[in-house]
C-alpha cells in the first residue's frame, strides 16, 4: 500500500500526556520550548544548532504537519493533557512499512525534566506503533554517552541489542558510539499481558 493511503489518528493519550502531530500554528510553543532548553540539547541534537526564531520554527512545525499527512515521518508532540503545555517533541521515524519498523526519536524541555514524561511518552508510542500501525519491530538509538537517553529505554523495557563503535559523529564532528535498542511484537505482547495482570 502506498503509504500516503494509510489511515490512522494523528493523536493519542497516555495517563497524563497528549501526544499529537504537530499542526499549524504549533511554532510559538515549539520556540519556546526549543529557546528554554538549548543548554541541554546542543549537546546531542545537531538541530539544536540552527537559528532558533518564531517564524523559523513555525516553518518547522508546518513541515512536520506535512510529512505527518504524508507518512514520510511521524513526528509527535508531547503535551501535558491538563494544562496542554509543551513538554517535549518524539516521533516514529526512518521506518520501513514493509516489515513494519520504526524508531521512536525524543527529547523533553528542561522545564519537565525528571517527572517522567518522557518515559510515559515512549511507552505510549510504542504501543501505538504495535497497536495500531502494527509494528514488528520499534528501536531506540543514542549516542553511548548520552545516559539519561538511554535509561529512557530500559525503563521502557526495550533490550539493548549491541552498541555499534565509531558508528556517527557528534555535533562537534568526534566519533561515537551508538547503543541500539529494541522491541519486537513478541516482547511487546508479553509486556502488554504484564501491565494488564498488574491492572486487575
Amino acid at each position: 500500500m502506498n503509504p500516503i493511503l494509510r489511515d490512522f489518528p494523528d493523536h493519542f493519550e497516555t495517563e497524563r500526556l497528549l501526544i499529537r502531530a504537530p499542526r499549524p500554528g504549533d511554532g510559538k510553543m515549539l520556540y519556546e520550548a526549543v529557546t528554554e532548553s538549548l543548554k541541554h540539547l546542543k549537546p546531542w541534537m545537531p538541530w539544536a544548532h540552527q537559528e532558533v526564531t518564531l517564524e523559523a520554527e513555525e516553518g518547522i512545525a508546518r513541515r512536520m504537519h506535512a510529512n505527518f499527512l504524508a507518512r514520510e515521518d511521524l513526528p509527535l508532540f508531547v503535551l501535558k493533557k491538563d494544562s496542554g503545555e509543551f513538554v517535549g517533541g518524539s516521533g516514529l521515524h526512518r521506518f520501513d512499512w514493509d516489515v513494519p519498523r520504526f524508531e521512536i526519536g525524543y527529547w523533553v524541555r528542561e522545564t519537565f525534566q525528571r517527572k517522567g514524561y518522557i518515559t510515559e511518552a515512549v511507552t505510549g508510542i510504542a504501543n501505538f506503533a504495535f497497536e495500531t500501525l502494527f509494528a514488528e519491530r520499534v528501536e531506540i538509538r543514542m549516542d553511548s554517552n548520552n545516559t539519561r537517553s538511554w535509561r529512557v529505554a530500559e525503563r521502557c523495557h526495550f533490550k539493548l541489542e549491541g552498541i555499534l563503535r565509531s558508528d556517527a559523529r557528534t555535533v562537534d564532528g568526534k566519533l561515537r558510539d551508538t547503543r541500539v535498542y529494541s522491541m519486537i511484537r513478541s516482547e511487546w505482547l508479553e509486556e502488554d499481558k504484564r501491565r494488564t495482570t498488574n491492572d486487575e
